[in-house]
C-alpha cells in the first residue's frame, strides 16, 4: 500500500470519528442546556444558549454546523472557560504530549533492550526476572499504581512532588505510572519476537559465516523482530492517551485528559467534544506514522 493511499484512508477514519463523537454527545439523556445552566435558569438565557450551540435546529443541521466549524478550525465556545474550545485545548495539549512522549520513551528505552537481553539469555536469571517484571507491569493498572507511587515517593520519602507540572521531578511519577503497563507488554513481545527470529534462515546464515553474536542479534535479528514490536508501540502510544485521563487526574497534570474530566464535570459539551476529538485525531496520527514506519522497516509491506 503506497503512502498516498494510506493518507487517503485517514479521511474516512476521521469522518467516522467526527460522526461518532457528535452522535455520542447528542445521545446523552437530558437537555444539555438545562444541565449546563441548571433548572432555575431563565427561559431567555436557556434559549440564547440553545441558539448559540445550534441545539434549536434539526439534528442534521446541527451536524452540518458542527462539521463545517471543524473544517474552519472552530470547535465552538467553552461554557466553563468562556473562551474558544480550540484555545483551551491548545493551552493544555503540550502537557499531554510531554507526558505521553516521556512515558513512551521510558517504556521503549527499557522494554526493548530488556526483551532482547531476555531472549538472548533464555532460561537465565535475567530472563526470569525480566518476565516477572513484565508480568507485574501488565497486572498493575495506573489507577492503582499512581496512588501507591505518590504514597511512597512523595508522602513517605519526600523525593518527588505530589502533583502539578514543573520541572523533570514533576514528570517522573506520572510518566512511570503511565509507562509501566506498556513496558511490560514490550518486554514480553520483544522477547518472543527475537526468539522466533533467531531461528530464521538469514540469522543462522550470519552465524555460519562467523559473525559476532552481538552483530547477529542486533543487526540481523532485532531489525526483523521490531516489525510486530513497532506495531504494538503505535497501538500502545494511542492507548497512552486514554491512560493519561486517569494519570493526569491523579497527579493534577494540566493536560487534555484532566481537561476532559473537568469538562464532563462542568457539563461543558462543546469542550467535551473538542477534547475527545483532540485525543482521537492524535491516535489516528500516531497510527498513521506507525504504518509508514513499518513500511520503511519491512519493504514487503509497501506492496501489500
Amino acid at each position: 500500500m503506497s503512502a498516498r493511499r494510506r493518507l487517503l484512508l485517514v479521511v474516512p477514519t476521521l469522518a467516522g470519528l467526527i460522526t461518532l463523537v457528535f452522535c455520542f454527545v447528542h445521545l446523552v439523556p437530558g437537555d444539555p442546556v438545562e444541565i449546563m445552566l441548571g433548572e432555575g435558569a431563565a427561559g431567555a438565557d436557556a434559549q440564547a444558549l440553545r441558539a448559540a450551540l445550534a441545539l434549536d435546529r434539526p439534528l442534521p443541521q446541527q451536524f452540518a454546523h458542527f462539521a463545517s466549524g471543524l473544517l474552519r478550525g472552530d470547535l465552538g465556545h467553552s461554557i466553563a472557560f468562556r473562551t474558544p474550545v480550540a484555545e483551551v485545548i491548545a493551552a493544555r495539549y503540550p502537557a499531554t504530549v510531554e507526558l505521553g512522549v516521556a512515558a513512551l520513551l521510558l517504556a521503549v528505552a527499557i522494554g526493548i533492550p530488556l526483551g532482547v537481553l531476555a531472549a538472548t539469555r533464555r532460561g537465565s536469571v535475567l530472563d526470569r526476572c525480566a518476565r516477572a517484571t513484565s508480568l507485574l507491569g501488565v497486572c498493575f493498572p495506573s489507577l492503582w499504581l499512581a496512588p501507591v507511587l505518590v504514597l511512597v515517593f512523595s508522602m513517605q520519602l519526600g523525593w518527588l512532588p505530589v502533583s502539578g507540572r514543573g520541572g523533570i521531578a514533576h514528570l517522573v511519577l506520572p510518566a512511570v505510572s503511565l509507562a509501566l503497563g506498556m513496558l511490560g507488554i514490550l518486554v514480553r513481545l520483544t522477547r518472543a519476537s527475537v526468539l522466533a527470529v533467531l531461528e530464521d534462515g538469514h540469522v543462522l546464515a550470519a552465524r555460519a559465516r562467523g559473525a559476532p553474536p552481538w552483530l547477529v542479534t542486533w543487526r540481523h535479528a532485532v531489525r526483523t523482530a521490531l516489525v510486530p514490536v513497532v506495531t504494538v508501540i503505535g497501538l500502545q502510544a494511542g492507548a497512552l492517551l486514554a491512560g493519561a485521563v486517569v494519570t493526569e487526574t491523579i497527579f493534577a497534570w494540566p493536560g487534555v485528559g484532566r481537561l476532559l474530566v473537568q469538562a464532563i464535570g462542568a457539563r461543558d459539551y462543546p469542550l467535551v467534544q473538542g477534547c475527545v476529538l483532540a485525543i482521537g485525531f492524535t491516535y489516528v496520527a500516531v497510527n498513521l506514522g506507525t504504518d509508514l514506519l513499518l513500511a520503511r522497516l519491512d519493504p514487503r509491506l509497501r506492496d501489500e
